[in-house]
């Protein structure tokens, strides 16, 4: 917050004071010069002078972030080395909501104590939150998530509606997109179906892969981690029409007014683009990465 002092008249009692006091009164001033001036420094800047940039990832996102490992982890090292500085996690939970999680560890800080980060990462780079969000600046997609479902083909060679999934057991996280929809299908005609007490997608695929189900859904990254590849399986939309056809971006976010920061993570991200990199990066965990 700006200082509301008077500064003429700061001047006015500065010079009605003793020798001893005005030198006092100068030091001071001169302190408040020097915290102004910190203050004006870009957030490149504070980055590049602090030697590290400070990443927000989720916990418990796999395949981004499960225990100090994943994609995002990845990227973030990235991130940091297009920059020339070394990176500090910031591993924190999810709150109730993507707002939520902006004002906490983008622009204000956490009530418990930690946070802001300089960046956040795995932002849906959605113009709604953009709209409700205006003190940050949402940016950088680097994957595009779907909902979709997997489907054992010895036992369901086709699915081009949701009937039959009627006659099978279906795994889906419950407290997730794909729950919802899944749950709300045709009046919840599917609810005595579905496995739901699972905490996330790849859980899900990995019931499906050991056979206890005939069909998973979940996030296109939970499933595809786990299932890419396996002739087994097949992997396609939700055959719902609430289900979003394209999907959502998934990108970053800064604090608005760090406009050099963010155009320098995203020409790092461009760089790893070029390079082949994020593809790699995305590849170890059996994802195939295309240009969003």
């Amino acid at each position: 917050m700006r200082n509301p002092h008077d500064k003429a008249a700061d001047r006015r009692h500065f010079l009605g004071q003793t020798s001893a006091l005005a030198l006092g009164s100068l030091g001071g001033l001169l302190g408040v010069g020097s915290v102004a001036a910190q203050e004006e420094k870009s957030a490149l800047t504070r980055v590049r002078e602090r030697g590290r940039l400070v990443v927000g990832i989720y916990n418990d996102l796999p395949p981004f972030h499960v225990k100090g490992q994943g994609i995002e982890i990845d990227l973030a090292k990235a991130l940091a080395g297009a920059l020339g500085v070394d990176v500090t996690m910031l591993p924190f939970t999810a709150d109730e909501n993507m707002n939520d999680d902006l004002r906490n560890m983008v622009w204000r800080g956490h009530m418990l104590g930690y946070g802001p980060a300089d960046v956040l990462l795995h932002v849906p780079v959605d113009r709604p939150l953009m709209q409700n969000n205006p003190r940050v600046s949402i940016f950088g997609p680097y994957w595009r998530e779907r909902v979709v479902v997997a489907r054992d083909l010895s036992k369901l060679p086709a699915l081009d509606s949701l009937d039959p999934l009627r006659t099978v057991r279906t795994a889906v996280p419950g407290m997730s997109l794909a729950g919802w929809l899944m749950i709300g299908a045709e009046s919840g005609m599917l609810r005595e179906q579905l496995t739901t007490k699972i905490p996330d997608g790849v859980v899900a695929a990995q019931m499906l892969q050991r056979g206890e189900v005939a069909a998973a859904a979940g996030l296109r990254s939970e499933l595809e981690t786990v299932l890419r590849g396996d002739a087994r399986f097949a992997i396609t939309p939700i055959p719902m029409p609430r289900a979003p056809k394209d999907g959502w971006a998934v990108g970053m976010a800064v604090k608005k007014e760090a406009t050099d920061l963010a155009e320098a993570l995203q020409a790092g991200l461009n760089g790893l683009a070029d390079k082949g990199e994020l593809k790699t990066m995305f590849a170890r965990a059996n994802l195939d990465w295309t240009r969003v």
